[in-house]
């Protein structure tokens, strides 16, 4: 079986990524998204969220497109301020829900770039 990479990857995607996703967070979130060096097939990303509100967290995450259509997100790290916090935490586990769901909201709306 063979896999299908997204129809555009390196440079192209992550253009396209720095493009929308900032659209799809709330008002006042900022964003950082770069390709992850790590990847060979350059198909990877890394996003950085610093999520705005008196709670200064910030999360950072790993978007891996599977196939041209599905993408994986994994959480790297949960801070608050400049402190590594316990992501277990409801309130937490919440504010990662949503974030990852934004994330594959944008993955969605690249769809027709994605795919081959």
């Amino acid at each position: 079986m063979t896999v299908d990479l997204p129809a555009i990857t390196g440079e192209r995607m992550l253009g396209t990524w720095r493009e929308t996703l900032p659209g799809l967070l709330q008002p006042g979130d900022g964003c950082e998204v770069h390709l992850d060096e790590a990847d060979a097939n350059r198909k990877s990303l890394v996003i950085h969220i610093d999520v705005a509100g008196h709670e200064m967290y910030s999360l950072d995450f790993r978007a891996e497109y599977v196939d041209d259509r599905e993408i994986k997100v994994e959480l790297h790290d949960v801070q608050r301020g400049s402190q590594h916090i316990d992501e277990r935490q409801e309130e937490v586990q919440e504010l990662i829900k949503d974030y990852v769901r934004r994330i594959r909201q944008c993955a969605q709306q690249l769809h027709s770039l994605t795919h081959n």
